[in-house]
């Protein structure tokens, strides 16, 4: 099996269950957790596919529907067990965005572009599919709020082409990528560190 598909499938698993927990914590029916633990896991990989005029993969490759469903399932039967939702959603998310970040970044090089654009596209890949998901869930995506999200999967995009420019292994990239952008999220968790704010007390609501 190709490495960047493993890789994909294990960003469609992470994100599934990050779906299926955002859906549980907003009280959805089953149906509804399904949907969003779908377009969790394939919003960002459709996005960055169509633009690149390539092949929408999970539309021929049933893998990625069974995945989806069987781990958004999985989430909810053992929904007792994942006892902090808050935390189990932030884990599973952050490793999403990990494994989309390098899997859209090497899918961008493939297509011979500029490396900005192909850090671009990683960070789009690894934040879509959240962005949708916060939006259906009613709430502010997270890409949109101090938290350093978008930013470490620019990070890792960013340590992937230097690795790439050393001539790496490409196993030594995409771990080391992968491992930027979940220790940058993890460090800015737990330390509480965010971007600027631009907005003074006077305007906080």
């Amino acid at each position: 099996m190709d490495f960047i598909l493993v890789l994909d499938i294990l960003g469609v698993v992470a994100f599934s269950i990050s779906g299926a927990l955002a859906g549980m914590r907003k009280k959805l029916d089953p149906f509804g957790i399904l949907i969003i633990a779908f377009v969790t896991s394939v919003g960002g990989g459709t996005l960055r596919d169509v633009l690149l005029q390539t092949e929408v993969i999970w539309l021929s490759n049933m893998l990625y529907v069974y995945t989806i469903l069987f781990f958004a399932i999985i989430a909810m039967t053992f929904r007792e067990r994942l006892n902090y939702f808050r935390k189990s959603l932030f884990l599973f998310d952050t490793l999403g965005i990990g494994l989309y970040t390098v899997v859209g970044v090497e899918k961008a090089l493939s297509a011979d572009l500029h490396p900005i654009i192909c850090i671009a596209f990683g960070t789009m890949s690894a934040c879509f599919g959240g962005v949708i998901r916060d939006i259906l869930c009613n709430e502010i995506p997270i890409i949109f709020r101090q938290e350093i999200y978008a930013t470490a999967c620019i990070m890792g995009g960013v340590f992937y082409f230097l690795l790439y420019l050393f001539n790496a292994p490409n196993g030594i990239i995409f771990v080391v990528s992968f491992s930027v952008v979940v220790v940058i999220r993890l460090l800015a968790v737990i330390f509480k560190i965010s971007l600027p704010n631009i907005y003074d007390s006077k305007h906080k609501q």
